[in-house]
């Protein structure tokens, strides 16, 4: 398969609600993607990106709940589905800010461990321990390589997803609005640079002291959006891409032939 439709789910969860009612609007969005066949969600939307405090209460395993639900409404919907990202808590206690891709059967086929953590003044670098890998994972539709939020920071990530073989690359993200211009610049450099496609996913809404952005994308790997999302309400996006389009990019432009390492 070449060819994939996307969907990627820009949501917004009610903190105040009870984790099992977040779970089940999420659950519900995803199940009402069965045209789709790949379905992205933004990140630490169990959680909410900026509520640090409730993080350790909140934490699951991966054979928690939240796992288990998605994989059963990957199983149900018949798509891949990467589950955005949640607050796994490892065997050792560390938590980590985790994110998972399913297959159509609901196999956790890829997880994913943000490698880097935002908070120079606090926040996840207080609660949460960094990830060591590069995660890829080969889908129907191509090597597919999984990052998250403020990792677009770091374009050395990104040559590695590109060294591997990556062409299709998800971003979870909870981007807070007042810094919104640099989501947009840096998912576009990120596929520009890297001639691949990015689905970027953000989140919307109130999370603590913290407004959340929104504007999700799918970037081709000319760079060109494909799709925006607005800033400030849930919203679906679906787009048709075409993986083949990467080969001939690199091809038509070859400009990663003259990489100098």
């Amino acid at each position: 398969m070449t060819a994939v439709r996307i969907a990627a789910c820009q949501v917004e969860v009610d903190h105040a609600l009870p984790m099992a009612e977040r779970v089940a609007h999420v659950t519900d969005v995803v199940r009402a993607q069965s045209d789709s066949d790949l379905v992205v969600l933004p990140e630490l939307w169990p959680n909410g990106g900026f509520l640090f405090e409730d993080f350790a209460a909140e934490a699951q395993p991966l054979d928690g709940s939240t796992v288990a639900a998605l994989s059963s409404a990957a199983r149900a919907t018949g798509v891949w589905l990467h589950g955005g990202s949640f607050v796994e808590r490892a065997d050792d206690g560390r938590l980590f800010n985790t994110s998972t891709l399913f297959d159509p059967t609901g196999e956790l086929r890829a997880t994913y461990r943000k490698v880097h953590l935002f908070g120079f003044r606090g926040g996840e670098t207080s609660v949460l321990s960094a990830g060591d890998d590069v995660v890829t994972c080969e889908t129907p539709f191509g090597l597919v390589g999984l990052t998250t939020c403020y990792d677009l920071r770091f374009p050395e990530l990104y040559r590695r997803l590109v060294d591997r073989g990556v062409t299709l690359c998800l971003v979870p993200a909870a981007w807070p609005e007042r810094r919104i211009g640099h989501w947009q610049l840096l998912a576009r450099a990120r596929a520009v640079e890297s001639q691949f496609v990015v689905v970027a996913v953000n989140t919307v809404g109130a999370q603590g002291k913290a407004r959340l952005g929104g504007l999700s994308m799918v970037i081709d790997a000319w760079g060109d959006v494909l799709a925006e999302a607005g800033p400030d309400d849930e919203e679906l996006l679906h787009v048709d891409i075409d993986t083949d389009d990467v080969a001939r990019i690199r091809t038509d432009f070859p400009v990663l032939n003259d990489r100098r390492l």
